[in-house]
């Protein structure tokens, strides 16, 4: 067993890693409540102390989201309005106390079907950051999730940050989420869509996830296809639009009422951008 660690820098953080593999410790959200009855000490690698993994930048090319940034810090930073729906999912995981804990990362390497950010982040085209000692690597966030609770980072890396390429100009961002209330509950069913429209309220570019509806968020790139040039309020969701979905039935709904609500919210969440 290695003893608990707390680096103030990200090359010990990496040097800690390439030594022995270390459960890694960001927000704790979800880390806490998996260790109850067990160390919460033995071979952890704290990242809280390392300042320069909590922070939101904009640059040339895009927005840099660092590891620690928490869902308050989304909430709170001033971004484009393609990103509304994460800022609108943000306000829905946990209370006030997760939120201002619980980090970004942490939620797309929990990598849960039911995780909020996901489907959001698909939308955007994120992309996640990997380093360790030996490399600095880059994979698209559809890449990176590979299934629940199954990830493709090695155990000597860390995730430095996610990276989000600069939406168009004018695009919007809406984010819909069904539950058993609208707050402090696991989605049953959520859609993250961003959209650019032109004068007369057309697509011209479409991007749309679903959540919670199979094993890892799905963006559905047929009906993203088909609906460019169409009519904000006029856009047909067609079984063939839903084919890569596989609900399941879990305690929270059955296959069944997943796959009747789903054309529903999708529905609501692209004519919702213009009121996000």
């Amino acid at each position: 067993m290695f003893p608990y660690f707390r680096p103030d820098n990200l090359e010990d953080a990496l040097a800690a890693l390439d030594e022995h593999p270390r459960i890694m410790l960001a927000g704790g959200t979800d880390f806490f409540p998996a260790r109850v009855g067990k160390s919460i000490t033995d071979n952890v690698l704290d990242l809280t102390g390392i300042p320069q993994l909590r922070a939101i930048q904009q640059t040339v090319e895009g927005f840099q989201l660092g590891a620690l940034t928490t869902w308050t810090d989304i909430v709170e930073a001033k971004l484009p309005p393609a990103f509304d729906g994460l800022k609108q999912a943000a306000k829905t995981i946990g209370g006030v106390q997760t939120q201002n804990a619980g980090t970004l990362c942490g939620n797309i390497c929990n990598t849960s079907p039911a995780a909020d950010s996901v489907p959001n982040l698909l939308a955007l085209e994120a992309e996640v950051q990997l380093q360790s000692v030996r490399e600095t690597r880059v994979l698209p966030l559809e890449e990176f999730i590979l299934g629940n609770r199954k990830t493709a980072k090695k155990e000597d890396e860390l995730i430095s940050g996610i990276f989000i390429p600069h939406p168009a100009e004018k695009a919007l961002g809406n984010f819909e989420k069904l539950g058993t209330r609208a707050y402090l509950v696991i989605s049953i069913v959520m859609v993250g869509v961003v959209a650019e429209l032109n004068g007369l309220d057309e697509i011209l570019n479409l991007k749309i996830a679903i959540g919670a509806c199979s094993p890892v968020a799905q963006r559905l790139r047929l009906l993203e296809q088909e609906a460019v040039g169409q009519k904000l309020n006029s856009i047909e969701i067609l079984p063939k639009h839903l084919e890569l979905l596989e609900p399941i039935d879990d305690i929270r709904a059955s296959a069944d009422y997943r796959k009747k609500v789903v054309p529903e919210l999708i529905q609501r969440a692209i004519k919702g951008v213009l009121k996000s």
